[in-house]
C-alpha cells in the first residue's frame, strides 16, 4: 500500500479505486467515467492514461491523460502533481477540460511550457435536467441516425465542430480518428437529427457521454439555413426524451459562456446551471 502523498500512473488493477472516486460526482465526471466504464484503464483500450493522487495511501483524485487532459475530484495538491507529471511528459493532448477552478489552477501552472493557447474559455456553465419541459412540445421528427446516414451526418458534424473549436476534426489523420467516434455514436443510437425534405440535416445532437447515473448532450448544431425558425428547443427536447428514457436519469451539457441564445434555448427546456468548465484548446 502507499503510506505517503505521491502520483502514479493507474493500473488495471487500480480500476475499483478509480470508479469509486469517479463515482462521487458522477455529472461533472460522466465523461472520464464512460470511458473507464467502457474500457477499463488499459491505456491502449483506454486512449492515454490515468494517473491517480494518493494522500495516505488512499486513491483521492484521478487525471485522464488522453487527447484531452481532464481532472477527476482533484484537490489543489493533486493539481500541482498532475501539473509535474504533465510538464515531464510534455504535451500531448488537443485540450485541457474540467472543472474550472482545479482547470484554471493546472493552467497557470502549465501556461509557462506549454502555452500559449489557441484560445482558453475560462467559464462554460456546466447545465443539468431531470425532467421534461412541461411548454416545450419535443420536435417529433428529430430520431435516431441510420447506420447508412453516416455520409449525411459526417458533413453536418464536422461543421459543428469546426465553428464550435476553431479547426476542423478533418486536419492531422484526415480525421480518421473523428469519423470512427461519430461512427461509434451513430452505431449506439446516440445520434439524432432532423432531416428536411431533400435529406440534408437541419438540426442535430449527439449523447456523447453515458453513464447508468448520468449523461451528457453535445455537438448541438442547427443549420445555418435554418437558425432563427425555433428548431433548437422543441429538438433539444426530443434529444432529452430520449436521454432520460434510454440513458440515464440526469442529463448534462456544457456551454460556452458568451453562447447566448445556446443559454436560452437550453435554460427554456428545463436545463439549470450547477457549476461550470473550462476548456483550454491548443
Amino acid at each position: 500500500m502507499l503510506t505517503q502523498t505521491t502520483s502514479r500512473v493507474l493500473q488495471p488493477s487500480d480500476l475499483d479505486a478509480a470508479l469509486a472516486v469517479l463515482d462521487r460526482e458522477p455529472v461533472v465526471n460522466a465523461f472520464v467515467t464512460s470511458r473507464v466504464q467502457a474500457a477499463g484503464l488499459d491505456p491502449w483500450r483506454l486512449g492515454g492514461e490515468m494517473w491517480g493522487w494518493y494522500e495516505d495511501g488512499k486513491l483521492t483524485s484521478l487525471c485522464y491523460a488522453g487527447a484531452n487532459l481532464v481532472l477527476v475530484c482533484a484537490t489543489p495538491q493533486a493539481v500541482r502533481a498532475f501539473a509535474d507529471r504533465a510538464r515531464r511528459t510534455g504535451r500531448r493532448c488537443s485540450s485541457i477540460v474540467g472543472p474550472a477552478e482545479p482547470t484554471a489552477q493546472l493552467w497557470r501552472l502549465l501556461e509557462p511550457s506549454w502555452g500559449p493557447a489557441r484560445e482558453v474559455r475560462a467559464h462554460q456553465p456546466l447545465m443539468v435536467t431531470d425532467r421534461m419541459p412541461d411548454d416545450i412540445r419535443p420536435d417529433p421528427y428529430v430520431r435516431r441516425v441510420r447506420k447508412d446516414e453516416m455520409e449525411t451526418i459526417l458533413p453536418a458534424c464536422v461543421a459543428m465542430f469546426t465553428e464550435e473549436v476553431g479547426v476542423s476534426p478533418l486536419a492531422g489523420d484526415g480525421g480518421l480518428i473523428y469519423q470512427a467516434r461519430v461512427a461509434e455514436l451513430v452505431g449506439s443510437g446516440r445520434s439524432f437529427a432532423r432531416f428536411d425534405e431533400h435529406g440534408k440535416v437541419m438540426f442535430k445532437a449527439e449523447i456523447g457521454a453515458a453513464t447508468s447515473k448520468a449523461c451528457q448532450i453535445q455537438g448541438v448544431w442547427v443549420a445555418p439555413e435554418y437558425r432563427g425558425q425555433g428548431l433548437a428547443a422543441p429538438g433539444m427536447a426530443a434529444v432529452l426524451r430520449y436521454a432520460l428514457a434510454d440513458v440515464a436519469p440526469v442529463v448534462s451539457l456544457y456551454v460556452n459562456d458568451f453562447n447566448t441564445p445556446a443559454r436560452r434555448t437550453y435554460r427554456r427546456v428545463g436545463f439549470r446551471e450547477v457549476g461550470a468548465f473550462m476548456s483550454v484548446l491548443f
